[in-house]
């Protein structure tokens, strides 16, 4: 049997602890936080501890009773982490300095889950890059100093290591035991590139770097372990873009065996998110100008499955592995679809309009979605969903509440089995929140009148991989084929060949601009039939004198597109 789930919830009502799924009700073993100044709260990453801030005092609890182990008054917290095991709670508060204290005071504690005992605190001013690194079995304890990395024994904290060599911008720790590989970021120079490189500890010299993987545009640096900790994938983004609004993205991959890789999209445009799969042998990766596109890479890179196009720029796999979920939130309609892992078939969908939040439950079968302040102050509430679409559980806020925060109880890795795929809906509840209309706006002289349908993108919609662009030795016996066509033709003049345009064009490895050439081509063959029509004495229309007219803008457009 499995345990049972239970979830947080911060509002302007203060905190609470529900119980999940299949019965949805208040804890009474907790009890309930009635204020409006509860500014954060979090669970350990067991689910053994829970630690929250109301006002001035950070109070610590542990979850099978719900007793509280500690109250640490006069802090500012407004961040809290745990450590991996969740020995260890880590608290960041803003720095502050006065007449009496012009010094100021350490703002990051460290306190032990277990007593509440503060063991050691640090000045870390800014509030980027503020949260510190363990490795997975909490022997290494890390955090980034300007723009060196300090590492520290975790059992008196003190220093046992420096990485000073390079202008760290960000960094990570694999999250494995005993053998610890480090990534950093470093910083990019005038006309140089920026640099991941990737090293095992403690060896940080230049030439004992594993992997080196260089890249342009690089303002900052997202960084996505696999669960085996052998893979890391590098999203790299810049904010400033004369190209896009979006900025500019790029992804990397880098094995702890020394190879690296750019993950190549077949579509232009930002990458709106990255996700490994729990099971370590795949990535999901959505990118490309709306309709986006929903890709699964396997782990040398390679494309082993296209999602239909779709209005999506969110992924999620849940806990377990075996099911994937998509979705479109912020400026898209919040259509999510959930597929299965194994046959790549959709099981079920739902529409979670305005949702600005959405989390698993460690039981791998039901998830839940938000409407949550200050991003959205209308609206605001939390639904509990099944994988299949079914909405099970819903609590809207009164208008002049606010929502800002819901958790599951987090839970140990292996103690929730996977969930078997059902694709039957379960049954479910009927929304009390006004849904939004489907239908597409059309104009009053329109709306007697039969639909036009019509695409708005030529984009692929039956969720296969687009074909391979052409090989150069392709291409060759191509030409090949067509010059001997073209003799043939020649030898056998009134066998009355089509007319089609003398361009001959190029394809490119690009497959949006292989579309484009085509396109040109089709016009091209068409303006080479009107002329030769003319030629014989035929009066053209005005539009098909406009197409002719057309042929040197097309020319210049296709010259272009073949460099």
């Amino acid at each position: 049997m499995n345990p049972a789930i239970s979830f947080a919830v911060r509002s302007s009502l203060g905190i609470s602890i529900n119980h999940g799924p299949p019965k949805f009700s208040c804890n009474d073993l907790f009890e309930a936080v009635r204020s409006k100044s509860c500014r954060t709260m979090l669970f350990s990453p067991a689910g053994d501890y829970f630690a929250y801030v109301n006002g001035l005092n950070l109070h610590l609890l542990q979850t099978e009773k719900w007793k509280t182990i500690a109250v640490i008054e006069n802090t500012k917290s407004y961040h809290l982490s745990f450590s991996p095991k969740g020995t260890y709670l880590c608290a960041w508060e803003p720095f502050a300095t006065n007449n009496a204290n012009p010094q100021g005071s350490p703002n990051l504690n460290i306190y032990e889950s277990e007593s509440g005992k503060l063991v050691k605190n640090f000045v870390h001013k800014k509030q980027t890059n503020w949260e510190p690194q363990w490795s997975a079995d909490e022997v290494l304890f890390s955090r980034l100093v300007d723009t060196d990395i300090v590492f520290y024994n975790s059992n008196d904290f003190q220093v046992i290591n420096r990485v000073k060599s390079y202008k760290v911008m960000s960094y990570t720790i694999s999250p494995n035991v005993e053998n610890y590989f480090v990534v950093l970021h470093t910083q990019d120079g005038k006309g140089q590139p920026a640099i991941g490189r990737l090293f095992k500890y403690p060896m940080f010299e230049h030439q004992q770097s594993i992997a080196n993987k260089s890249f342009f545009q690089s303002d900052k640096v997202e960084f996505y372990w696999s669960a085996k900790a052998t893979h890391v994938l590098l999203l790299t983004m810049t904010e400033v873009d004369k190209t896009s609004y979006y900025g500019k993205q790029g992804l990397h991959f880098i094995s702890t065996s020394g190879d690296t890789a750019m993950v190549t999209m077949n579509k232009e445009g930002p990458i709106y998110n990255v996700a490994w799969s729990p099971r370590d042998t795949e990535f999901c990766v959505v990118y490309g100008f709306m309709p986006s596109r929903c890709t699964i890479f396997n782990l040398k890179c390679e494309m082993i499955h296209q999602f239909s196009a779709a209005p999506r720029n969110s992924i999620y796999y849940n806990p377990q592995g075996n099911i994937l979920l998509t979705a479109g939130f912020g400026n898209l309609r919040g259509h999510i679809e959930l597929w299965d892992i194994a046959s790549k078939k959709l099981i079920g969908s739902c529409e979670a309009a305005d949702s600005t939040l959405l989390q698993w439950s460690p039981d791998g079968t039901h998830f839940l979605t938000a409407t949550t302040a200050p991003r959205l102050r209308i609206g605001n509430g939390y639904k509990v969903w099944h994988y299949s679409g079914a909405l099970i559980h819903e609590h809207p806020y009164k208008e002049n509440d606010e929502l800002y925060d819901v958790a599951w109880q987090k839970a140990p890795k292996d103690a929730f089995k996977e969930p078997a795929v059902n694709f039957q809906k379960v049954e479910g509840i009927v929304s009390n929140q006004p849904q939004a209309s489907k239908e597409a706006y059309r104009p009053p002289s329109a709306r007697n009148r039969p639909p036009i349908t019509f695409k708005l993108h030529d984009d692929d919609s039956d969720g296969q991989l687009p074909p391979a662009a052409p090989s150069k030795a392709a291409l060759k016996q191509k030409k090949k084929r067509e010059n001997k066509k073209a003799r043939k033709q020649q030898e056998e003049p009134n066998s009355n060949p089509p007319i089609t345009s003398t361009v001959s064009v190029i394809l490119t490895e690009d497959e949006e601009k292989n579309k484009k050439i085509k396109n040109i081509k089709r016009k091209l063959d068409a303006i080479g039939k009107l002329k030769d029509q003319q030629s014989q004495g035929k009066v053209l229309e005005v539009n098909q004198l406009a197409k002719i007219k057309s042929e040197d803008e097309l020319m210049v457009e296709l010259k272009k597109l073949q460099l």
